[in-house]
């Protein structure tokens, strides 16, 4: 496996919910738009409203961004530190802002970014909210045209592939044969719109995010033959 600079890494995760807690809040023209976009994917006897409940945060069409956490590697008094930082909020076009601002920074024009499915999923589902936002596109995101080797983005679960592009592996069984402390002990994917919608606890998600974010870091450690994070290594930082 290639050996990447972990300091040149900017480690991320996202975490979604539906734009609306219940199918029948959207008005008619979106409830229409989303049983047509998602008719081959419900089976016979799911309604649209029972599926939104299931999908509609994972669709960039219908959900929304609360959370996102990032990570990078720095030297610290001859030490390596993680330094994290999460953008969360109920506006979304505000924590994309701010996250766009981050990433246009001189400081990471060099910077390739790196989550676990990001290339199916965190990547461009940021990008494409960040336009419904009308946030302008950073370089690190903006890679229409670009050819495969230009594109400054790494993805733990395709570097787990090596190849085998039907072979899917989520970062909580990756977590586990690493050895690694799973960030799935108090909140997984599926429970993040009720608690979010239901618990109103946006905290919570916030926390869980931050915990994904240091698994693929530490996960990228394994695979690349160093030793994963200690507590003692990370930096917490928000951005609300």
């Amino acid at each position: 496996m290639p050996a990447f600079n972990r300091y040149k890494i900017l480690f991320l995760d996202i975490e979604t919910v539906s734009q609306k807690a219940r199918f029948e809040e959207l008005d008619e023209t979106w409830q229409h738009l989303w049983a047509d976009k998602t008719r081959y994917q419900r089976k016979d006897e799911q309604s649209p409203a029972e599926f939104y409940k299931e999908r509609a945060a994972i669709l960039a069409e219908f959900g929304k961004i609360v959370c996102v956490s990032c990570g990078f590697f720095v030297e610290k008094d001859n030490t390596s530190v993680f330094r994290v930082r999460s953008f969360y909020g109920e506006d979304e076009q505000l924590l994309l802002q701010d996250f766009a601002s981050l990433l246009n920074h001189t400081f990471y024009q060099d910077f390739l970014l790196c989550a676990h499915n990001g290339k199916e999923f965190d990547f461009p589902y940021i990008a494409r909210r960040m336009l419904v936002q009308g946030i302008a596109l950073p370089r690190l995101l903006d890679i229409s045209g670009a050819k495969p080797w230009e594109v400054p983005h790494l993805d733990t679960m395709e570097m787990w592939k090596f190849g085998d592009y039907k072979h899917y592996t989520s970062i909580k069984l990756l977590a586990a044969i690493f050895n690694i402390p799973t960030p799935k002990d108090d909140i997984d994917g599926s429970m993040v719109g009720s608690v979010y919608w239901e618990e109103q606890n946006l905290k919570r998600i916030v926390h869980y995010c931050q915990k994904d974010t240091i698994t693929v870091a530490n996960v990228f450690l394994k695979m690349q033959h160093l030793a994963p994070l200690e507590e003692a290594q990370i930096i917490y930082t928000d951005a609300e």
